[in-house]
C-alpha cells in the first residue's frame, strides 16, 4: 500500500466527484461535489480556510478528505468529507489515509494540538477507524453529529 494526499486539480476534479460511498453510508458524508463547493461557498465564514485532498494509493484515486482550518488557532484543525469510495472499502485504506493527513497537518501547523471531526453516532464503521486510530469523542455535538478529537503531542 503506498497511500498519498494529492490536491484536486483541473486533472483530477472529475474522477474525485465520481467516488461512491456504500448506499448505506450515503447519509454519513457530504458528497465530494458538495465538500468541494464548500471549499468556494465558505458555509462556516470567511476566517476557515478549505484544503481538498484526493486520497491515492499509488496512481489509482481511492478516495477523498478535506482539512478545514481556522489559521492562527491551536484546536481549530477539522478532517472533513472523508470517505473512501466503495470499490476500494474494507483494504485499509482509510487508516492510513487519516494517519497520513494528520501527518501533514502536524508538519504543515506547528501550532495544531487538537484535530477535530464529527461523526453519526450510528456510523459504526467511522466510529471503530477513529477509535482505532486513538481519537476520542466528547459530549459535544455539530448538528446532528458528535463531534470527537485527537489530541496532537
Amino acid at each position: 500500500m503506498n497511500i498519498k494526499l494529492k490536491s484536486i486539480t483541473r486533472q483530477n476534479w472529475e474522477d474525485a466527484i465520481a467516488l461512491q460511498v456504500e448506499k448505506g453510508q450515503q447519509g454519513f458524508v457530504p458528497s465530494v461535489a458538495v465538500s468541494l463547493a464548500k471549499t468556494y461557498v465558505k458555509p462556516d465564514g470567511d476566517h476557515i480556510t478549505y484544503v481538498p485532498f484526493a486520497i491515492y494509493n499509488k496512481e489509482k484515486m481511492v478516495g477523498f478528505v478535506m482539512h478545514a482550518y481556522e489559521p492562527g488557532s491551536t484546536n481549530m484543525y477539522w478532517i472533513n468529507g472523508f470517505l473512501i469510495d466503495s470499490a476500494y472499502q474494507g483494504k485499509g485504506y482509510g487508516k492510513v489515509a487519516i494517519l497520513a493527513l494528520i501527518k501533514w497537518i502536524r508538519t504543515s501547523f506547528p501550532l495544531c494540538e487538537e484535530i477535530r471531526l464529527t461523526v453519526y453516532d450510528d456510523n459504526q464503521k467511522a466510529t471503530r477507524l477513529y477509535k482505532s486510530i486513538g481519537f476520542q469523542e466528547t459530549e459535544h455535538y455539530y448538528d446532528d453529529e458528535r463531534v470527537w478529537f485527537y489530541r496532537v503531542t
